[in-house]
């Protein structure tokens, strides 16, 4: 059964709608969503067999992965990672913004992914579509970009028409919240207080 393709405007989101893919989620629904800088896909960190079906469509094993968690704010994170106050306050300065934030790890996440990592990496991002659905879900949702690396498929990662055509047969839900973009998050560790950028993205590294 193909997925379904949901129109939702970034800027005051249709609640209904929100409510619709978040309840979709809570049954084990892939979801593809825009974000504040490339599209994503992602799944209830709690459905383990969501998590598996996001990592079989990336071709990544589950336990290998580099999923982070999309947050609504800042409040729930302890729940997941342990932060340091500087950290803490460097989150607090950054997000939500086009940035992921790796922490170390406590015991829950492994149990959630069946993982042995150490780390998680946390997104507050800048759009209200993925956020209201975290909202409305009640907890984090695992996410993973869809960037392209074929040189000229650019369009295929950003046209949510497009990334519909490609997708439809693979997940349950895509989410058209317009052009998305090409440049990923800036991505930096904050396991230790001597903050490291990772990768250069959208984001600006500008706390000194």
């Amino acid at each position: 059964m193909p997925a379904d393709f949901v129109k939702i405007y970034p800027k005051n989101p249709d609640m209904n709608r929100i409510r619709q893919v978040a309840s979709a989620l809570r049954d084990g629904a892939v979801v593809i969503y825009p974000t504040d800088t490339i599209y994503g896909m992602g799944c209830d960190i709690h459905n383990a067999r969501a998590v598996e079906r996001v990592a079989r469509i990336k071709g990544i094993k589950p336990q290998k992965n580099d999923f982070s968690f999309i947050c609504y704010d800042l409040s729930h994170i302890a729940d997941y990672a342990r932060v340091s106050n500087s950290a803490f306050k460097l989150m607090k300065r950054l997000l939500p913004g086009p940035y992921t934030v790796i922490l170390e790890a406590n015991n829950q996440v492994p149990k959630l992914l069946n993982s042995s990592k150490k780390t998680v990496g946390i997104r507050v991002p800048d759009n209200d579509i993925p956020r209201q659905l975290v909202h409305e879900l009640g907890n984090p949702i695992i996410t993973t970009t869809l960037r392209d690396e074929e040189p000229g498929t650019v369009e295929y990662s950003t046209d949510p028409e497009l990334i519909f055509e490609k997708y439809r047969h693979d997940v349950d839900i895509v989410i058209d919240g317009g052009i998305g973009g090409y440049v990923p998050s800036t991505v930096i560790d904050a396991t230790t207080d001597d903050f490291e950028v990772i990768r250069l993205g959208l984001g600006e590294v500008n706390w000194d």
